[in-house]
This record gives C-alpha cells, sequence and structure tokens, in this order.
C-alpha cells in the first residue's frame, strides 16, 4: 500500500464518527488480547508438554514411589500436572494405609482414584483457561465475512460507510483468524495431554492395588 492509500486509511479513521471509533478500539483490543493468549497459551502447553515427559522417564524408569513423592512435596511449586496427578493421589493413598481400620485395598485406592481426579479437574481448568476467548474472538469472523469478499473496491471507490466496515474487517480478521488457528490446535494439543494424564491415573491405580495390603 503506498503512502497515499496509508493516509486516507488514517484521515477515514480519524474523521469516523464515534461509534466507529469505538468499534475499531474494540477489536484493536481483542486482537492484543488475542495475541497475548496466543502466545502465553504457547508456552504453558509446551511446558506442560516437557513436564509430563520428564515425570513419565522419572515414573516409567522403576524409581522408588516415595522418592518421587518426596521430591514432588518438596517441589510443589514448580512440578507439572502429571507430578501433582501423581503428588495428590500417593499421599491419599498413604493416609488411608496408615490409618487404623482402613484395610480393604479397593478403599485406599478409590480413596486416591478421587483424589487423582479432583486434582486432574483443576489441572485441566488451567490448561484451558483463555481457551474460551479465542474460541469467542474466532466467532468476529462470521460477522465480518461478506464483507471480508468484498472484491475490487478500495476506499476511493466505495462509500465512507462501506470504507470503514473494510478497516474494521481487517482488523477484526487479524483477531479472529489466528484465534480459530490457535484454539484449533490448543484444544488438540490439550486434548492428547488430558488423553495422557488419564491413561497414567488408570495405571497408577493399579500400581497402588498391587501395593495395598490384602
Amino acid at each position: 500500500m503506498n503512502v497515499t492509500a496509508d493516509l486516507e486509511i488514517w484521515s477515514l479513521i480519524v474523521g469516523a464518527s464515534l461509534v466507529v471509533k469505538a468499534v475499531l478500539l474494540l477489536l484493536l483490543a481483542v486482537s492484543f488480547l488475542s495475541w497475548m493468549f496466543i502466545f502465553s497459551k504457547w508456552f504453558a502447553i509446551r511446558s506442560a508438554r516437557a513436564q509430563t515427559e520428564l515425570f513419565e522417564r522419572e515414573f516409567w524408569g522403576g524409581g522408588d514411589l516415595n522418592l518421587l513423592y518426596q521430591g514432588a512435596v518438596n517441589n510443589r511449586h514448580t512440578i507439572g500436572s502429571l507430578e501433582r496427578i501423581f503428588e495428590s493421589g500417593f499421599r491419599e493413598f498413604t493416609k488411608l494405609r496408615n490409618q487404623r481400620g482402613t484395610t480393604d485395598p479397593s478403599v485406599m485406592v478409590d480413596g486416591a482414584r478421587r483424589a487423582m481426579r479432583a486434582t486432574y479437574q483443576r489441572e485441566m481448568d488451567h490448561l484451558e483457561r483463555h481457551l474460551a476467548f479465542l474460541a469467542s474472538t474466532g466467532s468476529v469472523m462470521h460477522a465480518f465475512r461478506s464483507l471480508a469478499n468484498v472484491q475490487q473496491a478500495t476506499l476511493a471507490q466505495v462509500a465512507p460507510g462501506i470504507a470503514e466496515a473494510l478497516v474494521a474487517t481487517a482488523i477484526g480478521l487479524f483477531a479472529a483468524i489466528p484465534a480459530v488457528v490457535a484454539y484449533n490446535r490448543y484444544s488438540h494439543q490439550i486434548d492428547r495431554l488430558a488423553i495422557r494424564f488419564e491413561s497414567f491415573m488408570e495405571e497408577f491405580s493399579n500400581i497402588l492395588q498391587r501395593q495395598a495390603p490384602k
């Protein structure tokens, strides 16, 4: 776009009505938040995946469960989601096993499973935070789709009202398209993590079942 066109766009924005300016400001704010959540969620999911892989290697490497549990307790604020799930389950299992009158293995394992499930829900809520915002931002695309399909139209060729709408369309799509792509990708990655968490809970429950007193 040349300088003249840039000036025409800027003049159009400056001369727009208060309603149009408010809409453009809102779209810019949504775009900024969308990109902020896209990057923050990318780092969060990447970190969660790396921490999950690290703990899985430690857990299935044959390490002592008591040592793994103590390490999780000592580093509670820095461990990953899967390690927190393990820590809550093993803590509940140990508490029930040490209680007098608790000799039924199924009671101990069920208690551990409930504790892991509660932690799992909290971790999933954390991982899915802000995804709803990206989904809502993506829905903006439907509102602007008809205007986005206008072909061979320039600011000099259209009426001022349509030109303002085209500027809003460009800003809206700049926020909406990345939000849709990010939402679909992140949802898939979080679903894969959820499957790994659920598989671990079942396998760990089987291990606790074998360790419970008969």
